[in-house]
């Protein structure tokens, strides 16, 4: 079995209820094997010589009301390779608990605090270790977001020592996916770039532009000179036929409806005379291209 070399932050949002795990690897396709999370259960991340079942077996324990502590316990007591194996546990308590055996290549160690575990092997040294719990901690801003960031300074404090490949973001939360019909809130990954945290950081900015509702500060009360912009762009993008106005009828409505439902807005459309500063922006940048 390949050795699964990376950094890994284990995560609980108290206020939300969330779930998460951020991963980065010297490893193709990292998403793939570290991250297990279910909604209003725990969240594992499992590696160096990772043991994949600890994903699985992990979360049933985790279902059945084990404890972080009780289900690493658990875990340890099946597997004769223990001692080559990394992983992290957050119970949906807040509970923690991080295991590195004692086989794992230097520099391997980990932080296990209320709410967060945070554990890396063949790392440059223990300050990336300690950069992930330290950022993550006083940071804010959505889980997500402090994931992403915790992953970041990790990087900048040394990493992978054998350098950088692959990242990976999964946050879990009761009925967060799209439509509401499981609980994969957010799972994004960046399976193979020379800059993955980066490019990571990139593709939440955009799932959070798709997939969020317009903020109260982001939200733009129409007037006739946004309505002549938005009527231009929308002419010059082929929505939108009519004359320029000022006035936000019917066809001018059906236009940004119909560019919204096209770049995959549907998220910030919003009621009565209100629109999406985002959207709006998108608009009139791609009209100008």
């Amino acid at each position: 079995m390949k050795n699964i070399s990376t950094f890994s932050i284990v995560a609980r949002d108290p206020l939300t209820g969330e779930l998460g795990i951020a991963v980065q690897s010297k490893f193709l396709a990292v998403g793939s094997c570290v991250p297990w999370a279910k909604a209003s259960v725990g969240a594992i991340a499992t590696q160096a010589m990772a043991n994949l079942d600890f994903g699985k077996f992990g979360l049933e324990m985790l279902e059945k009301g084990s404890s972080a502590q009780e289900t690493l316990e658990y875990l340890k007591s099946t597997d004769p390779d223990i001692e080559q194996r990394q992983f992290g546990i957050v119970d949906a308590n807040g509970g923690s608990a991080t295991f590195t055996g004692n086989k794992c290549f230097d520099y391997a160690g980990g932080i296990s605090e209320e709410n967060l575990a945070c554990q890396g092997n063949i790392l440059v040294g223990e300050e990336t270790v300690r950069a992930l719990a330290s950022t993550f901690k006083n940071s804010k801003g959505t889980l997500a977001r402090r994931l992403v960031l915790a992953l970041d300074a990790a990087q900048n404090a040394g990493g992978d020592r054998r350098g950088r490949q692959s990242a990976s973001l999964l946050v879990v939360k009761k009925n967060g996916s799209y439509g509401g019909y499981n609980d994969r809130y957010i799972d994004l990954r960046v399976d193979d770039d020379p800059e993955p945290i980066k490019k990571l950081s990139d593709l939440l900015d955009l799932y959070e532009m798709y997939f969020n509702k317009t903020k109260e500060e982001d939200k733009l009360i129409l007037d006739s000179k946004l309505i002549e912009t938005m009527q231009n762009a929308l002419i010059q993008l082929g929505y939108y036929q009519g004359p320029i106005t000022g006035i936000y009828d019917d066809p001018t409505l059906s236009a940004y409806l119909a560019f919204c439902g096209w770049e995959n807005f549907e998220e910030r459309i919003n009621e009565g005379n209100i629109v999406d500063r985002s959207v709006i922006k998108a608009l009139i940048e791609k009209a100008a291209k």
